[in-house]
């Protein structure tokens, strides 16, 4: 794939060149408008999209694995398999997104040809390239990246992305990474980042009640500033998934390979 004198990518399948216009960034940018103040869940199965968009949800996010699975386990995590994608946009009215690994465009292409409505460059995915992330440009779907400081965030603006997330610790529960802490840590006024959604891990499906606790992340959004009314939705939400320590080696690992 590359970009042509006039703006036109090429898309070369089997030697031959495709031509075709990528969506412009104001339409890219427009799509993720549409999902601002709400919460985009991470799901592994239909049912579990069925829940987050019964519950709420602006969105969903596809995953291989729950990342404290990806993290438990070994090998390499990677991009859903299409067929659960395609079970997924079935089940749910809700824009579908799903993850890819950084640097792979392969991955990307793929996710866009089966049709997904969002792809997130996702650093919580095995890297397949620990440098370079894609070029963004060269696709007409959209993307969603993480980041961990404002030059990252213009790093990934510039190749592309259309949304960027904060990036923390998965499957921690920490909120070190939380906009008012990072606004703090670069010294920058709060009222200026602000935050224009929320994504949700898929570790609320290892809670003891899934469906409620998704209710309450969904109502906790949009009443985030009446204090009544988060106390409400927090009670009875049974036992939630247990965090792992920053201290852990697991997320050490982890972490280490993923910036």
């Amino acid at each position: 794939m590359s970009n042509t004198s006039n703006g036109i990518v090429a898309v070369y399948r089997n030697g031959a060149a495709a031509l075709r216009e990528p969506s412009s960034s104001s339409v890219k940018v427009g799509l993720a408008q549409m999902l601002r103040s709400g919460v985009i869940m991470d799901v592994a199965d239909a049912e579990q999209a069925r829940l987050a968009e019964e519950a709420g949800a602006c969105a969903v996010m596809a995953v291989e694995r729950v990342p404290a699975d990806i993290r438990s386990g070994s090998g390499v995590a990677r991009m859903p398999d299409p067929t659960l994608l395609k079970d997924i946009k079935r089940a749910v009215t809700v824009p579908v997104m799903a993850k890819v690994r950084v640097g792979h465009f392969v991955e990307a292409q793929i996710l866009e040809a089966v049709g997904v409505d969002y792809v997130d460059e996702s650093e919580v995915l095995a890297p397949a390239d620990h440098r370079h992330h894609i070029n963004k440009h060269n696709f007409r779907v959209p993307f969603v990246c993480g980041c961990g400081g404002l030059g990252e965030a213009l790093r990934r603006i510039r190749e592309g992305a259309a949304m960027i997330r904060t990036k923390g610790e998965a499957c921690t529960g920490d909120v070190v990474e939380a906009v008012f802490a990072f606004a703090k840590r670069i010294a920058a006024p709060y009222d200026l980042l602000g935050c224009d959604g929320v994504f949700v891990g898929s570790g609320i499906f290892k809670s003891a009640d899934p469906a409620r606790r998704a209710r309450a992340i969904v109502q906790a959004v949009t009443h985030y500033s009446d204090p009544e009314i988060l106390a409400e939705v927090s009670c009875g939400l049974g036992e939630a998934m247990t965090g792992i320590s920053l201290s852990d080696a697991k997320v050490e690992r982890f972490a280490s390979r993923s910036e």
